[in-house]
């Protein structure tokens, strides 16, 4: 990557997209230009990417037209989720001052950082894109809290130390987060929110870790230790060994497929579009089972598409990517964000049961794997209190994730299952 004086950028109706999934031998994708009537973005794939590329989402053929968003103010496809998430558009509006806030320029100055393998140049000759330096390290954790602080505060930035709260990195969220190194990988460090009663990252590990137990994949986090409190770091799934994989959001691929969020038909998508090697979209749809159930009974509500991603391997198949951003929502809602059965988005095990088929599961099957989830979530004190959350936040959580409406239906699915 060349790196690009943000000085001199100017803002401008087109911006090119590259594929970096070698970030030293990048490659031209196309034109990204400003969708005005939309507000949005669209996509003109180029010439060479059409001969010997792929398409990037399923609504974004291998065609020579322009491609543009469904909706208003976003990008067209997978190239939404090279957007930043709401933190990160906050850090560019406090930080950055832009003179226009479209989201043509918020794919700008997102920066080289962004989710998945995609970035966005001002150029189409090479990949000149925002540079913000290298990563923090472990060290720098107290002084990025410091300014992160600065931010929520709206107190003014040093301007040499604004690389240590970059933009880039995640696909949702207004949680305060940057991007360090650790041991030479990228990770996400998420921090606490102003006004927060319990030690949130510290759950959230905790959750994590607990969600590892009943049988899910996790994105691997470490809590790290604040002068108050915690942050906690995720290690980051679309990076591996210098190199970067293309990923997209559930959301994408609803979108793209015509669908409404929801679990039984991300199950259906793994059908279709996942790696199927050693049966391996199989395993995916159970384990997408577990995951939905989890949440049920951790009381996760916050469990929307945008939460949910798919890794795109060498042969254009997909990977239900590890969990992340697990944690009880504290809210005591009652219904997921996505659909989960017949009853809609009802958070009850009975509606995760309805449409077990959907997932590969024969309802047998499926109790099974509810019984394993249960079990687990049985025990979340013990091993919320094992991971150093504190007492008077293991009470708090308990409000929610243990009173009637969840308690009961663990207990009732146990003594089915038991018979």
């Amino acid at each position: 990557m060349i790196a690009f004086d943000l000085q001199a950028y100017e803002p401008t109706d087109t911006l090119y997209l590259w594929w970096l999934a070698d970030p030293a031998a990048p490659r031209l994708v196309g034109e990204l230009r400003m969708a005005r009537a939309l507000k949005g973005v669209s996509l003109v794939y180029a010439s060479s990417w059409l001969a010997s590329g792929f398409p990037l989402s399923e609504d974004l053929p291998l065609m020579d037209t322009e491609f543009f968003p469904a909706g208003k103010e976003t990008a067209v496809g997978a190239v939404d989720d090279a957007r930043p998430d709401r933190w990160g558009e906050r850090v560019i509006r406090f930080l950055d001052k832009p003179p226009r806030l479209s989201v043509l320029d918020f794919l700008f100055y997102a920066g080289d950082e962004r989710f998945g393998a995609l970035g966005v140049s001002v150029s189409a000759e090479a990949y000149l894109a925002r540079a913000t330096g290298p990563l923090p390290q472990l060290a720098d954790v107290d002084e990025m809290d410091r300014l992160v602080r600065q931010v929520l505060a709206g107190e003014p930035v040093d301007e040499q130390k604004r690389r240590l709260i970059s933009p880039g990195g995640t696909l949702g969220g207004a949680r305060p987060k940057s991007l360090l190194s650790i041991d030479g990988h990228p990770w996400i460090l998420k921090f606490n929110e102003p006004g927060e009663s319990i030690d949130t990252p510290l759950v959230e590990h905790a959750a994590m870790t607990l969600a590892e137990k009943a049988g899910i994949r996790v994105a691997p986090t470490r809590p790290i230790p604040l002068p108050r409190g915690h942050a906690v770091a995720i290690r980051r799934f679309d990076r591996e060994g210098g190199m970067r994989q293309h990923a997209i959001s559930a959301n994408v691929a609803f979108k793209a497929a015509g669908e409404k969020p929801g679990y039984p038909e991300l199950a259906q998508w793994l059908r279709r579009r996942g790696v199927t090697t050693g049966r391996r979209h199989q395993a995916q749809m159970h384990e997408l089972f577990r995951r939905m159930v989890f949440n049920i009974l951790i009381d996760n509500t916050d469990d929307h598409e945008k939460n949910h991603v798919l890794l795109m391997d060498d042969s254009g198949a997909y990977d239900l990517a590890p969990a992340f951003d697990v944690l009880p929502s504290g809210q005591a809602l009652g219904y997921q964000q996505m659909r989960v059965g017949t009853a809609a988005a009802d958070s009850t095990l009975d509606n995760a049961l309805s449409e077990c088929a959907q997932f590969g599961l024969k309802k047998d099957e499926a109790i099974a794997q509810v019984k394993r989830v249960c079990e687990t979530v049985a025990a979340w004190k013990t091993h919320f209190a094992h991971t150093g959350v504190g007492k008077a936040d293991i009470e708090s959580l308990a409000a929610q994730i243990d009173r009637a409406f969840l308690r009961d239906q663990r207990a009732d699915l146990l003594s089915r299952a038991n018979r």
